[in-house]
């Protein structure tokens, strides 16, 4: 039934790029169109929506309108691993998506989503100028056919939403922590002290409520995006990952485009991921300040094993060999 399902989920998209190729790439004077649509899994109540629509209205007005992006939240052109698919044949879709799943292509670009890698929105910035990065993404082009326009998204620290306060890696020792089913992902929560189980977002709460695990690890938006601060009573700051987005399109659709406009639609990407992750973090005091306000205690980084945690982390690096990737990136940071 699964397999059912998704094979009709793919013709959907199929047929809805189709139309939108037939409908978007023609010739008006001399200025030809191109229509991209930009899948993302977020709610549009998401800060993140608003900025792929910051991004969409930017990149037409610089093309006067021959190069639109039409931004579809929720999911709703279909899974994230069936999008990146279909864009690496030459789909006209993009996908915003992270290191954890471009490493199923690219190995060691998993590392960016490894504990305590990045912790800064700073440190982020840095990685666009890294050369081993650089590779990293010309690898997934070449190799993959997978562009990758900007990486300046970041969602901001994750950190563990349970029932019981965590202070140390000793403290989530038995717990089940949802995670994302990546190997990244599950290695990084596996090395904290946690059994990571995978499950979509939309099941924490009820996951929670019902014992079926026993927290998750969350950015704040999560938190009260999901309304979680009425299942768990904790959030402990352990800032574990800092959660990097990639936008990406597929090769072919790229390379299709003038030079002009694929100058544009790099640099307004930048640009639109910067601003709204900057807002974001601003926003951060505030989310804490209502995820509080329900009765949540909220345990600050300062009095949680920080230290602890990042040697705890070492052992996900290890166990997916990327401890080297690690220390050359980090060399080339100055880090």
């Amino acid at each position: 039934m699964k397999k059912a399902k998704r094979w009709v989920s793919l013709m959907m998209v199929m047929v809805l790029v189709f139309l939108a190729s037939a409908c978007g790439k023609s010739e008006e004077g001399s200025n030809q169109k191109f229509v991209l649509k930009f899948n993302h899994v977020l709610a549009e109540s998401e800060p993140f929506h608003q900025g792929f629509l910051n991004w969409a209205q930017a990149v037409k007005e610089r093309t006067n309108g021959n190069l639109e992006i039409q931004v579809f939240p929720s999911a709703q052109l279909g899974v994230e691993e069936d999008i990146i698919e279909q864009l690496k044949q030459g789909v006209n879709v993009g996908q915003n998506t992270d290191s954890a799943r471009l490493g199923m292509y690219v190995p060691d670009i998993a590392v960016m989503n490894a504990p305590y890698f990045a912790e800064t929105i700073e440190d982020v910035e840095k990685l666009n100028d890294s050369p081993t990065v650089k590779q990293w993404l010309k690898d997934l082009e070449d190799q993959h056919d997978i562009k990758v326009l900007s990486f300046n998204w970041i969602q901001g620290l994750r950190h563990m939403v349970t029932n019981k306060p965590v202070k140390s890696p000793a403290d989530l020792q038995g717990l089940r922590i949802r995670t994302p089913g990546v190997p990244v992902w599950q290695e990084s929560v596996r090395s904290l002290g946690a059994a990571p189980v995978a499950l979509p977002f939309g099941e924490v709460y009820i996951g929670i409520q019902q014992g079926a695990i026993d927290g998750a690890e969350l950015v704040y938006r999560n938190v009260t995006g999901g309304k979680l601060y009425e299942a768990a009573k904790y959030v402990s700051e352990t800032s574990h990952i800092m959660l990097i987005n990639f936008q990406v399109v597929g090769k072919k659709f790229f390379d299709s485009l003038p030079k002009e406009y694929q100058d544009i639609l790099i640099e307004e990407c930048n640009k639109a991921g910067l601003e709204i992750s900057k807002k974001m973090e601003q926003e951060t005091e505030q989310l804490k300040k209502e995820i509080a306000a329900h009765g949540v205690t909220i345990i600050p980084a300062n009095e949680i094993d920080i230290a602890a945690f990042k040697k705890a982390g070492e052992a996900a690096y290890t166990k997916l060999n990327l401890a080297q990737a690690r220390d050359t990136v980090f060399k080339e940071m100055g880090k």
